[in-house]
C-alpha cells in the first residue's frame, strides 16, 4: 500500500505534491520530498544551519506520520546554495544524527538555487519503516 504523507504541524507542500510517501508492506520505504527551511508561519530562518535543522525537524514529522523515525534513516541527499553553507549544514546534520547507532548513507550537493533566494539549504531522505 502506498500512502501520501502531509503532516500537520509543518507548512503544506507549494503545489500538488506530498512531503513523504509511505510504502507499506513487507519491506516498507519512506521516501520526502526535498524539504526547505519554511515554518509553519511562513518564516524562513536565516543562516544554513538553522535552516537544516528546520529541514530535519520537518523530516521528523513526516517519519513520525509514517510510523518511522530517524532510526530508520537509510539515506540523506543534501543540497545547498554555496560551499559557505557546508559547514552550518553539517553541524545540523551531525546533531540531528547524534544519537542514532548507525549511520545512513549520505549525499552532499551543490546547486545554483532553490525556488525563492533565501532557502540555501534543502534535504531529502529515504527510510525504512519498523
Amino acid at each position: 500500500m502506498i500512502r501520501s504523507l502531509v503532516p500537520g504541524d509543518i507548512a503544506p507542500p507549494f503545489a500538488r505534491y506530498a512531503h513523504g510517501v509511505a510504502c507499506e508492506g513487507g519491506s516498507g520505504f519512506v521516501l520526502t520530498s526535498g524539504q526547505l527551511a519554511l515554518a509553519p508561519d511562513g518564516s524562513i530562518p536565516e543562516g544554513a544551519e538553522s535552516q537544516a535543522a528546520l529541514c530535519f525537524a520537518n523530516i521528523d514529522s513526516i517519519l513520525k506520520e509514517a510510523g518511522s523515525s530517524r532510526d530508520g534513516v537509510l539515506r540523506i541527499n543534501a543540497f545547498v546554495t554555496g560551499r559557505e553553507h557546508m559547514a552550518g549544514y553539517m553541524a545540523a546534520r551531525d546533531a540531528w544524527l547524534a544519537d542514532i547507532a548507525h549511520l545512513p548513507a549520505s549525499t552532499l550537493m551543490i546547486v545554483s538555487g532553490f525556488t525563492r533566494a533565501e532557502f540555501v539549504v534543502e534535504i531529502e531522505v529515504m527510510a525504512a519503516l519498523p
